[in-house]
């Protein structure tokens, strides 16, 4: 299929109309952590990578914003390196369905409505025909923010064949607020696009990539299909489908190579996570993780911790692998990588990204 890209196609307006059935298909099977697939060999060849952005050229953000440069240089690899870019809802209905997916499945995600996305993203995808989800928080467009697109642009966006789906409306971190104001910002995000679309979104990403145990349980609650995080890793057959991880893309994090390195990487399956909740309340935390039979030789399995560099593991009975943290996590997040080598220049990759509260 290559760069055959499904934006505005019929498929896909019969697959946006079918949200509600989707939601409920994939909420079905989300289960509270990732867990052994019966055949890994079988899921690295399902496995995708979702890259996450969210502004573009934007230079006064500094690290937080893609240059142009950078992003022009990733749609180029995505016509050129042999990869297959999927709308998201193909791909989680894929998922869903148990489909394989074909190797070197990718897709694109931009958090939050910044006018750059406007001006510069969707017109580079629009001509290159790459899909792509939007993530909406109402709030700022609502507020007439100059830094964010309007109704009409969101509008536009969604009619050329564009997912939409939303943050919290206010699009703050979600681990620092309350239950009842998460709850209420959920809401309100669905209410107000289904409002100015006519579409109920079915898909969630949080806010910086942090969630908690509770704000997970929030987004089951309220009826999210999907759900997606800012934990490197590759999305497989049993990911946890209201954690799924996404490659941040941005000027520090978005050189060509690093874009290559993530786009060829493969899942590396994990169950039995601990701790259980990525809202510490033990720091440094004791984190453990049991890798799939079968999935490689784990004596060259490397984890890193933001900060902190390559970390002490110890492989346990089985594939029972535990790390030795040295030194507290600062308040805020923390994301850490676990990568294995799997041959011809390819890495199985799973993280994880922590949130420590503020004293």
């Amino acid at each position: 299929m290559g760069l055959n890209m499904f934006l505005g196609t019929p498929s896909l307006r019969r697959l946006t109309r079918s949200l509600p059935g989707l939601a409920l298909g994939l909420a079905m099977q989300c289960v509270a952590g990732s867990a052994v697939a019966e055949n890994p060999v079988d899921e690295a060849e399902r496995g995708a990578v979702i890259f996450a952005y969210a502004r573009f050229g934007e230079d006064q953000y500094g690290p937080g914003s893609i240059p142009l440069d950078q992003f022009d240089a990733h749609i180029a690899e995505l016509a050129d390196g042999g990869h297959t870019v999927l709308p998201l809802l193909v791909l989680l209905e894929k998922l869903r369905d148990g489909t394989p997916l074909p190797d070197r499945a990718v897709a694109l995600t931009i958090d939050d409505a910044h006018r750059s996305v406007y001006a510069e993203a969707f017109p580079r995808l629009k001509a290159a025909g790459v899909p792509f989800t939007l993530f909406v928080a109402p709030d700022p467009i609502d507020n007439g923010a100059e830094s964010h697109m309007t109704w009409a642009q969101v509008r536009e966006v969604a009619r050329s064949g564009v997912t939409i789906g939303v943050l919290p409306a206010a699009g703050l971190s979600m681990p620092q607020r309350t239950v009842q104001q998460n709850a209420s910002d959920l809401a309100r995000a669905v209410q107000r696009v289904e409002e100015e679309l006519g579409v109920k979104p079915a898909l969630l990403a949080y806010p910086f990539g942090s969630y908690g145990s509770a704000i997970r349980e929030l987004a089951q609650r309220q009826g999210f299909a999907a759900a997606f995080t800012q934990s490197s890793g590759v999305v497989h057959g049993r990911s946890d489908r209201l954690a799924l991880p996404r490659f941040v893309m941005n000027e520090s994090f978005g050189g060509i190579d690093r874009f290559r390195l993530a786009a060829n990487a493969l899942p590396l399956p994990v169950a039995d996570v601990t701790p259980a909740d990525p809202v510490l309340t033990q720091n440094p935390p004791s984190i453990g993780f049991t890798v799939a039979a079968g999935t490689g030789d784990l004596d060259r399995l490397a984890c890193f911790v933001a900060g902190q560099g390559r970390t002490g593991l110890e492989r346990l009975d089985g594939n029972r692998i535990e790390l030795r943290i040295p030194e507290e996590f600062p308040p805020g997040r923390t994301r850490l990588n676990c990568t294995l080598p799997a041959g011809e220049g390819r890495w199985r990759w799973f993280g994880m990204q922590f949130f420590v509260p503020e004293p």
